[in-house]
């Protein structure tokens, strides 16, 4: 008998029942972007569209086929900004989140007591 499930089944079913946790993805998907990690961001995205609007619903909106948003997403997908941005766009609209970005002076403190 196995004792864990998959961690796709897990992110799925939070995200379905608690809206603040796709949220946190979201948030971590963009402050990755931001921090210089793609990857990752790409990564956490995906597993966001998976475990919760589709992502032949997203091809749909997008105008896109599916398959090209899934090479998009992958570790070594290279999305546009259009594609991103659309991306972003129709989470954020779909999952009623919305993004605030604010200015931090914490790397600039870092790397002046450093």
């Amino acid at each position: 008998m196995a004792l864990s499930r998959d961690y796709k089944e897990t992110i799925k079913d939070r995200a379905e029942r608690d809206p603040h946790f796709a949220a946190s993805l979201m948030n971590e998907a963009v402050s990755s972007f931001l921090a210089g990690e793609p990857q990752t961001a790409r990564l956490i995205l995906r597993e966001l569209v998976n475990s919760t609007i589709g992502f032949e619903f997203l091809a749909k909106e997008l105008n896109k086929p599916s398959k090209s948003i899934h090479r998009m997403l992958s570790p070594k997908g290279n999305p546009t900004m259009d594609n991103l941005t659309g991306i972003l766009s129709i989470l954020q609209s779909k999952l009623e989140i919305a993004i605030e970005v604010k200015p931090s002076t914490h790397n600039r403190r870092m790397k002046q007591t450093a």
